[in-house]
């Protein structure tokens, strides 16, 4: 068969569009012999990299078995218009017809540069819909390109189509004029008569203007089988269903990879242009290069070298932070510093310090480090990292070393809502268009494949909603859980997975995931298989790009000179992406946010605000046993990295007394080591247990309790037993890591034996290594550590990563220990804007002690405060309250004093434009009451006079010097006339409140029911007690599910609360279930109600109804929830009823006793704090005193009271009339 290479090809990523995925496509080719292949995506090169390295690897797989090899062309199909500066559909009715299309390939390296520049101006530039180039612009960046003129949606068929032939003649010689012999008229035939239409005149012009043509496809999917799924693709595209006639459609099933057989009999008296694509082919001759870095250069300001400049900032660190330098410190910069230099990496640590430097500058926290950064003594010196790797014995070679030349990576974190400063001076400093973002791709994953195909197809959701409930995420083989992994899920549960040769080898059979239930679907249900066959080729596709939440490239040129880069909103972002652009030698830094860092920094800025003290942790030693004492109890909500039940009980049982300790514990709580705890712990408490299997393992062991806990532990082992350089020994780690079993079976024979000194065909020198034998470590115990280390190696934790980390931890638990209320006062403040968060943490607070005052328009701030030990609720954290505004309202009361009432704070602030949304939930939450007025009354009457008061600054602005008395007198009658109303009942008003704040703060409707509660069997406070497990003890990256300790699946139980929220849905068979949010005194709880159970408990179902639940504890996925066998409202007897509703009027007894009288302004302060109306009777050294004030009963008041007073001493009583 003669050869044909297709060059009008999109691939997966013309997103939504194409379906020709790579690796089938160089299968296919493959298949059909042909020589090269050509990508062509719509107006991007998204996958040119991707294509290339699968190019690459069938390749070396090609010439392993005497194969024919295929060469890569790279090029895209452009979108042309007349001006890219025009952005808009008039004048000319710009529509699709003033998009056209042309095809350009890359023949050389300069044709690669011009094709990235012009990608990178359609995005930048002419972006209107879809990126754009003129003719004027390609002109510019013609040089090294071949032009092909397109399908008949490009600019010379399009001419023709309209019969305007003289336009389509001059564009001829225009891009003849441009391009030159690498200019050809494409022809294509898709049965279409447009298409036969064009190829005429393209035959004439050929001939009249010497212009080759040349044939191609309009590649869109491989096989002819994938016009179905393609279809359904562009359904998704357009959000359309494949029966909508209106919709767009390819006419044929003909867009696919056809054979040269298959083009020839489309084109029998063109076959010259199907030869004319093997002279295109040739020409490109473009391949991208690896190995090489493309690294911006640092110019020090003073004028050195970079050289010199880290060495004098090494020399201002040894002051620093050693005070004096000593050989072990001279020592190991010298050992870094040569390896760095010879690397050529003296810039890149410069540029890493540079921006570090003036985050901190500009008043932005920055992290301690994080990965095997932090091992580095060089990184330490200037500032990069700030954990001694000489104290903590963490080694550079885990981060450079010389037998592995790779580029470093410092991943930086900084508190999260200043990173994007540190960006912006990095882009100000190395120029906006050497700076730019990283793109990513959403891909279609499992189960929205199945929704996003059943909804183009018109199947019913419940239908699809089947199939996705019935996917797991893991699957029970041979009695362990094993998690179903990406790519191909839906292959794998259908039981179509074809596993590889190594997965084969390992026993993976292609049932190995299949699932039952689904395949018995497959089979029975045609509309459930036409689903899932689609669906199985759609998955894993791209979907859309959007923008990496913290990579940037920064290089050494203008980037649109070396890539392609792409737009994602305002944010000029990479075509390629992040592992991409490495390879290619782009220096890639990540700016991490760690909110951490905020709470941190806050917590400092409140501490020296309420106490003056001024906290500097830079001198901090971390040995302070108070703070480990905390750490040690459990008690570490909020403690970065320590928050999880599990880990507060292992904490418990580890009792750490030293940093060395956490960053054990915090590398040790993870699948896999998680096995060696129960070790670790003994041999901590029980020294004389610690054992080693040759005194050579003492030193490296010993700060771990005998135990191997990090991968430079590994590398120390093998260094020390064995004679290898670190750098040797890191290869060794990484080998053991990625568990390549055949390396390790030969690296095993090294350990023991050791080696001579080799030279590999680079010419790259490895030194002898001596072997254990040599070094006096018997064979037996040699096997018995290399076996261990080899176990735990896949599962050893980066040290430097958990030390730098534990710095962090270490500082979160010592603002805790000693400075709670400032640092649960940032904490919360960082999370002003989830519900949940604010829920939880101010719900710990108060058991903690800590008061949480409510809501107050005169006291408190947008954010949360925190004054004499007690925080006050932000108002910023109230349901749609916006956090600008609230600051305009709390200035306003800061100049101008406090707001006396609901008119006065209207009037002031009528001028923020707020909205009556924000004032009626400002009026729910309780910032209000200290107006003395019922919410319900405050409720009636703020709407209109809103209204009143926001017409009446409408005319005053309006009005004329002339008019302004007149506007006087009108603003003197807006006064609001408060009806008699009843105030809300109790639970309604704090059901209310909680809508809008989270919690219950002024009380808690289920206080009256704790009675009962108390009776029953079940509370979610047994969910605190709970173990966490990895999925698959065997894969360090699974997924880790909670194992509840203190309930069983399957246990009966009996329980109360309130119905927080609940869903009804119609099952296939037409009946009601629910599912529902039940919440108690300590939180909530999932439950499911069938329809059964539904029809018998309706009327209990409703939100905010006070229930009795009977059902069993059912735990799936390691969720637990409830399956109700009854649900019935809990009405409290009559007895109770009447006792709540005892005529009379009720008091608050407040007893200071004899001794305590010095404590009576703080009890008054607090009862101040609590406008209501019931009046507070005090009762001190036998007398009784009416205190003036009314409070309103609330378990917040009840709480701050019993800081000062015994329960017996705070007494609401009712005073009979």
């Amino acid at each position: 068969m003669p050869d044909f290479v297709h060059l009008h090809l999109h691939t997966e990523y013309s997103l939504l569009d194409g379906l020709a995925t790579i690796p089938l496509v160089i299968k296919k080719a493959a298949s059909l012999g042909m020589p090269a292949i050509a990508m062509t995506d719509h107006g991007n090169m998204y996958g040119a990299v991707s294509f290339y390295d699968a190019v690459c690897a069938y390749n070396k797989g090609a010439k392993k078995k005497g194969l024919k090899t295929i060469k890569p062309i790279f090029g895209t199909e452009f979108y042309v218009c007349d001006d890219l500066t025009v952005k808009s559909k008039n004048p000319s009715e710009m529509g699709e017809s003033a998009r056209r299309h042309l095809i350009l390939l890359v023949k050389n390296e300069q044709g690669y540069k011009n094709i990235a520049k012009l990608n990178a101006i359609a995005f930048r530039d002419g972006y209107y819909y879809k990126p754009r180039i003129d003719l004027k612009t390609l002109e510019t960046y013609s040089e090294g390109l071949v032009c092909l003129s397109a399908c008949i949606a490009g600019d010379i068929p399009q001419a023709i189509l309209t019969g305007n032939f003289k336009k389509a003649e001059e564009l001829v010689v225009w891009f003849k004029k441009v391009f030159g012999e690498d200019f050809y008229l494409e022809m294509q035939n898709h049965g279409l008569k447009e298409e036969t239409e064009v190829n005429k005149y393209l035959r004439e012009y050929s001939k009249k203007y010497g212009v080759k043509t040349v044939v191609t496809n309009d590649v869109h999917y491989v096989d002819k089988s994938d016009a179905v799924p393609h279809d359904v693709l562009l359904c998704v595209q357009t959000g359309r269903t494949v029966d909508d006639d209106t919709r767009m459609k390819f006419n044929s099933d003909d867009y696919y990879l056809k054979s040269y057989d298959e083009m020839a009999s489309l084109f029998p008296n063109d076959l010259n242009a199907l030869e004319t694509t093997l002279e295109i082919a040739d020409k490109c001759n473009f391949e991208f290069t690896y190995g090489h870095y493309m690294f911006p250069r640092y110019i020090p300001d003073n004028g050195d070298d970079p050289l010199t400049y880290i060495r004098k900032l090494i020399d201002e660190g040894i002051k620093k932070k050693y005070g004096a330098e000593t050989k072990e410190i001279r020592d190991r910069i010298e050992e870094e510093l040569a390896v760095i230099t010879k690397q050529g990496f003296v810039e890149y640590f410069l540029i890493v310090w540079d921006y570090i430097n003036a985050a901190r500058k500009m008043g932005i926290s920055v992290g301690p480090g994080r990965g095997s950064g932090a091992g580095s003594v060089v990184a330490y010196l200037i500032g990069i990292t700030n954990i001694d790797p000489l104290k903590y014995n963490l080694y550079f070679e885990r981060f450079l070393n010389a037998e592995r030349v790779s580029a470093p990576d410092f991943d930086v974190d900084f508190e999260d809502c200043r990173r994007q400063e540190v960006i912006e001076y990095v882009r100000e400093k190395y120029g906006e268009d050497r700076v730019c973002k990283i793109v990513t791709f959403g891909t279609m994953a499992a189960k929205n494949a199945i929704k996003d195909v059943g909804r183009a197809l018109g199947v019913s959701y419940s239908t699809c909603d089947k199939i996705t409930k019935a996917i797991p995420s893991k699957i029970n083989r041979m009695g362990k859980e094993v998690e179903i992994k990406r790519p191909n899920i839906l292959q794998k549960v259908f039981g179509f997975y074809k596993p590889n040769e190594k997965e084969t080898e390992s026993g993976l059979t292609s049932q190995h995931f299949a699932v039952p239930e689904l395949c018995e679907m497959y089979e029975s249900e045609p509309e459930i298989k036409r689903v899932v066959d689609i669906a199985m080729r759609l998955e894993d596709t791209p979907r859309q790009s959007s923008t990496h939440a913290c990579g940037v490239i920064i290089g050494h040129d203008v980037l649109d000179r070396h890539m392609p880069l792409s737009r994602n909103g305002e944010d000029i972002t990479s075509q390629y992406t992040g592992v991409e652009l490495e390879h290619l030698g782009f220096l890639k830094m990540d700016f991490l946010g760690l909110r951490n860092l905020s709470d941190i920094k806050n917590c400092i800025d409140y501490v020296k605000e309420n106490y003056g003290v001024e906290i500097n942790f830079d001198n901090c030693k971390y040995d302070d046993q108070k703070v480990y004492d905390l750490i040690s109890s459990g008690n570490t909500d909020a403690v970065f990295q320590l928050e999880s039940g599990g880990f507060k009980r292992f904490l418990k049982e580890l009792k750490p007394n030293c940093l060395e300790d956490v960053i054990a514990a915090v590398s040790l709580f993870r699948p896999g080591p998680m096995d060696s705890i129960p070790r670790f712990v003994e041999n901590k408490h029980n020294p004389e247990k610690v054992t080693f299997a040759h005194p050579l393992l003492k030193p490296i062991l010993e700060q771990t309790y005998g135990c191997i806990v990090y991968q430079e532990q590994v590398m120390k082992i093998v260094q020390s037993l064995a004679g290898y350089t670190l750098g040797q020994a890191d290869m060794v780690r990484r080998m053991m890591g990625k568990k390549k079993v055949e390396d390790m079976i030969k690296e095993e024979v090294v350990f023991i034996n050791g080696r001579e000194e080799t030279v590999d065909d680079h010419g790259k020198v490895s030194r002898a290594i001596d072997g254990c034998l040599k070094r006096g470590v018997p064979e037996d115990v040699a096997k018995k550590i290399w076996s261990e280390m080899k176990d735990f190696a896949k599962y050893a934790f980066n040290k430097s990563h958990a030390a730098a980390y534990s710095i962090v931890t270490y500082q979160t638990a010592y603002l805790k220990t000693y400075y709670e209320p400032e640092f649960l006062t940032a904490f919360l403040n960082n999370r002003i804007t989830n519900i949940a968060d604010i829920k939880q943490y101010t719900t710990y607070a108060k058991s903690e002690g800590i008061p949480v005052l409510p809501p107050d328009i005169n006291e408190s701030n947008a954010l949360f405060t925190v004054k004499n030990k007690k925080i006050r609720y932000g108002l910023g954290a109230i349901k749609n309250i916006g956090l600008g505004i609230i600051q305009c309202i709390t200035d306003e009361r800061d100049k101008n004093g406090k707001f006396s009432s609901l008119d006065d704070f209207i009037s002031r602030c009528v001028k923020f434009n707020m909205n009556k949304r924000m004032i009626e939930n400002l009026i729910l939450a309780g910032a209000f009451d200290c107006f003395n007025r019922p919410r319900a009354q405050l409720l009636c009457v703020y709407s209109d006079f809103l209204d009143r008061v926001a017409e009446a600054e409408k005319n005053k602005n309006a009005a004329q010097i002339s008019l302004f008395d007149t506007v006087l007198k009108e603003d003197e009658a807006l006064k609001i006339d408060y009806p008699d109303v009843k105030e809300f009942s109790s639970k309604e008003k704090l059901i209310k409140e909680k809508e809008v704040c989270g919690i219950f703060l002024s009380g808690n409707p289920l206080a009256d029911y704790a009675e009962h509660f108390a009776k029953y069997n079940f509370s979610t406070k047994r969910l605190e007690s709970f173990e966490e497990e990895p999925v698959d003890p065997d894969d360090p990256e699974s997924e880790i599910v909670k194992i509840y300790t203190d309930i069983k699946d399957g246990e009966s139980v009996v329980t109360g609360g309130i119905i927080a929220e609940s869903k009804r849905l119609s099952t296939k068979s037409g009946s009601t279930m629910a599912f529902v949010k039940l919440e108690d005194l300590y939180g909530q709880i999932e439950m499911v109600v069938f329809p059964k159970i539904y029809d018998k408990s309706r009327a209990a179902l409703n939100e905010e109804e006070v229930v009795k639940v009977v059902g069993k504890i059912q735990i799936k996925d390691g969720v637990p929830q409830i399956v109700a066998d009854s649900v019935e409202k809990i009405e409290l007897k009559a007895e109770e009823a009447a006792s709540k509703k005892e005529t009379g009027k009720e008091f608050l007894g407040l007893i200071i006793p004899d001794g305590k009288e010095d404590s009576l302004d703080a009890v008054l302060d607090i009862a101040e704090s609590y406008p209501g109306d019931v009046p507070v009777i005090v009762a001190m050294k036998g007398k009784k005193y009416d205190a003036k004030i009314s409070v309103r009963k609330c378990e917040g008041l009840k709480s701050e009271l019993k800081n000062y007073l015994k329960d017996e001493e705070i007494i609401f009583f009712i005073k009979k009339n």
